[in-house]
C-alpha cells in the first residue's frame, strides 16, 4: 500500500512539474514574440517618418516567397499606406558580408526612390563594417532619395576598411531597387482583402 501511495505521489509530482514547464514555455514564448515585434516596430520607426504612413506595415506582409536575387536573398516585404493608398514598400533582404549574413530592411517609395536602409542583423567587425548598425549611419543615409537609375554606374564611397561590407550593402540595395522596378504594380497593388 505504501509503494502504491509513493508511486501515486511521484506521478502527481511528475504531472505537476510537466504542467509547470509547459506553462513557463508558453509564457516565455509569448514574451519573446512580443519583444521581437517591438524590435521590428522600432526598426520601422527608425526607417520611416511617422507622416509617411498611417497603417501598421508589419501587419501587412506582401505575398513574396523568399528568393535569390542577383547578389542577395529576398526574405519578404511589407506594404506601407497613407490615407489608404500604397505609399511605399519595405523589402527585407539578406546579403553576405565580410563576417557573415547582413539582414537589411530597405524602404522604397512608390516612385522607386529609397526612403532609407536599416540594418536588422549583422556580424561584421565592430570597429569597421559593424558601423552599419549604428543609428543615423551617414553612409547608409547617403543612399536616401536615390532610384535605380541614380544607382546605375555610380561609384559609392566605401566604408573605410570595410570594402566587402560596403559592396554587399550596395549590391543588396541594387537588388532591392531592381526587384521593386520589376514588380512595382504587384507590390503597390492592394491585395483583395486590404
Amino acid at each position: 500500500m505504501k509503494s502504491s501511495r509513493g508511486m501515486l505521489l511521484a506521478l502527481l509530482i511528475a504531472i505537476g512539474g510537466g504542467t509547470l514547464i509547459l506553462a513557463l514555455q508558453h509564457l516565455t514564448a509569448d514574451h519573446a514574440a512580443r519583444q521581437v515585434q517591438a524590435l521590428q516596430r522600432q526598426a520601422l520607426r527608425d526607417l520611416l517618418p511617422a507622416d509617411r504612413y498611417d497603417n501598421q506595415p508589419l501587419d501587412h506582409p506582401l505575398i513574396i516567397a523568399p528568393q535569390p536575387l542577383a547578389e542577395s536573398q529576398l526574405q519578404g516585404g511589407y506594404r506601407v499606406t497613407l490615407s489608404g493608398q500604397p505609399s511605399a514598400v519595405l523589402l527585407r533582404l539578406t546579403t553576405s558580408g565580410y563576417a557573415g549574413p547582413i539582414e537589411l530592411l530597405i524602404a522604397i517609395d512608390r516612385d522607386g526612390k529609397l526612403l532609407g536602409i536599416k540594418t536588422l542583423a549583422q556580424s561584421e567587425t565592430p570597429s569597421l563594417g559593424g558601423h552599419i548598425s549604428e543609428p543615423g549611419n551617414p553612409w547608409l543615409a547617403s543612399f536616401k532619395g536615390r532610384s535605380r537609375t541614380d544607382m546605375q554606374g555610380s561609384n559609392f564611397d566605401q566604408i573605410a576598411g570595410a570594402t566587402l561590407t560596403s559592396r554587399a550593402v550596395i549590391s543588396a540595395v541594387h537588388d532591392a531597387l531592381r526587384y521593386f522596378d520589376e514588380h512595382r504594380s504587384s507590390l503597390l497593388e492592394p491585395a483583395p482583402h486590404d
